[in-house]
């Protein structure tokens, strides 16, 4: 298992190398060039600079989060071969530079969807809340203005320059089906492929969040018929999955620990998360401990464990706590409480394996 922590960068993270630094044993950043709008090419120049600068902390920088897919591409239209060549390019400008998993996905218009960013918890931290009613009955507008309001810091899926033309896309969309997606989306994975080989990279699509429609939008991501049917697309082993507790997970049908024994193998990357679920269709993000959500975390990682897994691993979206003020589901200390949980579930399950009778089943 590679710990890895995502960060924001320089000049748009509250989060800075030397805090994770403190962590123990994150072997990795998990980066992204977050100022280059979807579709243009990531020049090799900055893509050096950005690494250098992690390395220079001790880290590798060999998961990038995300290179983000133009609408044109998910739509299909006249633009997307366009779109499609400077995708190839960045691909192959990242390869040069040691980067080994490049994580996307293809949701239309909205990436993760949230109806308030600092819901308040039993405890008084605070995290990401979905409201399924306000989502049913919501404009999308007024959720792009709620989003924009809570936060000084840019949000990756919610770009300005995509979101000004949102009644733009939504009209575009209105011709685009579940299978007219899927259609689009093996078009995309067969002309970068063959690159992404060469390169050395493995493209590790990222489900939906959350894993169903919403505002009329098609979702293709959101369970084992679906990672299965992208599996399918292409044996290329370069076709692979992040596999996402948090986002599969927030659909009390999709079992976490079964979907961790059939996929994993196939998942370079993983997010290991907790989410909270309510009869309602409502979900809260929790912290990580298995107990305080709905989903199995330790049936995770023990699923993980018993396949050696040696994939890069993140702890995925926390609680605002101890009066921390930061980007919302991405600050220090409770990612670090993540990933303290995590390696402690690893350590014992691996200690288990071998056998070793110091260490206690609780």
């Amino acid at each position: 298992m590679n710990m890895t922590f995502r960060w924001y960068g320089r000049n748009n993270d509250t989060v800075n190398l030397e805090n994770i630094q403190q962590i123990p044993d994150v072997k990795g950043i998990v980066w992204a060039l977050h100022h280059k709008p979807a579709g243009d090419v990531w020049e090799k120049e900055e893509i050096q600079s950005e690494l250098e600068y992690i390395q220079s902390f001790g880290f590798h920088g060999e998961v990038v989060e995300s290179v983000n897919v133009h609408e044109s591409i998910k739509l299909g239209n006249e633009e997307r071969d366009f779109y499609i060549e400077n995708y190839k390019q960045t691909i192959r400008n990242l390869g040069e530079f040691g980067v080994k998993v490049i994580c996307y996905n293809f949701m239309p218009i909205f990436d993760w969807t949230r109806t308030e960013l600092y819901k308040e918890l039993p405890d008084g931290s605070t995290a990401l809340f979905y409201e399924k009613l306000k989502v049913d009955n919501l404009d999308p507008q007024e959720l792009i203005d709620t989003v924009a309001a809570a936060s000084d810091l840019t949000l990756p899926g919610w770009e300005p320059e995509k979101l000004a033309r949102i009644k733009e896309l939504f009209e575009a969309y209105k011709e685009i089906g579940e299978s007219d997606l899927w259609r689009n989306l093996g078009y995309f994975l067969h002309e970068i492929l063959p690159v992404a080989e060469e390169a050395g990279i493995k493209m590790a699509i990222h489900p939906d969040d959350p894993p169903w429609s919403i505002f009329g939008l098609p979702r293709i991501m959101t369970g084992r018929e679906s990672l299965e049917k992208l599996l399918a697309i292409s044996d290329s082993p370069s076709n692979g999955i992040t596999f996402c507790t948090g986002s599969l997970g927030a659909n009390p049908a999709n079992d976490m620990v079964k979907l961790a024994a059939e996929f994993a193998g196939r998942s370079p990357f993983a997010h290991i998360r907790n989410v909270k679920i309510y009869e309602n269709g409502d979900f809260i993000e929790t912290s990580h401990l298995t107990s305080d959500g709905s989903i199995n975390i330790k049936g995770v990682v023990k699923e993980l464990s018993d396949i050696q897994y040696e994939g890069y691993v993140r702890p995925d979206h926390g609680r605002h706590i101890w009066d921390e003020k930061c980007r919302p589901g991405y600050g220090l200390y409770d990612r670090a409480l993540g990933i303290m949980y995590l390696h402690g579930l690893w350590d014992a399950y691996q200690s288990e394996k071998r056998g070793n009778s110091n260490v206690s089943n609780s």
